[in-house]
């Protein structure tokens, strides 16, 4: 739906941005995106970066945002990769498999790693490298009790070359055969929401999250007390869009209609 600016809106502390999709697609910017991210902080809103990549680690990730022009601190990029690293260092010296873009996995070097006797199985985007034989090799991990953590489940995404297959129905496969439920890390989980507004020092009603997905992005936001706004850039299809339960707060074109939305 969409709602003309409000108090409820212009009030707004804290913003939460999805990246791929929001700000970019691939290795392209979404037109005006990091000018309308810029003016937003120039108003003193605090701002975070939320994704659920895979694919990169977080100094590529403010590599990458910096070189499309915007000024971001490592700090203020909250990824789940990172969420997963912060709970693995919460067990005791567990003894991990990574299924991870080789830039990511070199954040989680200090764990013990094995194939064949993981005690957590973490599961992330790999690209090409998904086979019959890797699925039953983590398969045959989980029977004996492994635990399966995901990244996310997300069920596609937008790349330069359109729609993507993502790691969820892999996720959902691996479940099914095993009869194990997997731990979600990133969006839609509450737990990782909740990592952002920590972060911030805000309330969820203080803060509003921008994202291109409906079902981890709105949805997740939602879920957690944070309203959503839905952006028509990305991975964002009308017809998928039309038939979900999920409504979001504000509908705009794009993430550099956001500061027109808040009254700035």
């Amino acid at each position: 739906m969409n709602h003309s600016p409000t108090a409820q809106i212009s009030s707004i502390k804290g913003i939460l941005f999805d990246l791929d999709g929001v700000l970019y697609v691939g290795k392209s910017q979404i037109d005006g995106a990091m000018d309308a991210v810029a003016s937003i902080r120039a108003k003193g809103i605090a701002c975070r970066f939320v994704t659920n990549t895979s694919t990169l680690s977080l100094d590529s990730l403010q590599k990458k945002i910096s070189a499309f022009g915007l000024d971001v601190e490592r700090e203020e990029i909250i990824s789940a990769p990172q969420a997963a690293l912060l709970y693995l260092r919460k067990q005791s010296k567990p003894i991990c498999r990574f299924l991870l873009a080789d830039d990511v996995k070199k954040d989680f070097a200090e764990f013990r790693q094995s194939n064949t006797e993981a005690e957590f199985i973490v599961v992330g985007d790999i690209g090409d490298a998904w086979s019959y034989k890797l699925l039953n090799e983590l398969f045959n991990c989980l029977m004996d009790d492994a635990k399966l953590i995901a990244i996310h489940k997300n069920k596609f995404w937008e790349t330069e070359y359109g729609l993507q297959m993502d790691i969820g129905s892999f996720i959902a496969g691996l479940e099914y055969a095993s009869g194990s439920t997997s731990m979600i890390i990133g969006k839609p989980s509450a737990d990782f929401f909740q990592i952002a507004l920590d972060d911030m020092g805000l309330k969820p009603s203080e803060v509003i999250m921008v994202g291109d997905d409906i079902d981890s992005d709105i949805g997740g936001a939602q879920a957690a007390g944070i309203k959503g706004v839905l952006v028509r850039t990305g991975k964002f299809r009308q017809g998928y869009f039309e038939a979900s339960t999920i409504k979001p707060d504000w509908v705009i074109d794009s993430v550099r209609d956001l500061p027109a939305l808040l009254g700035l």
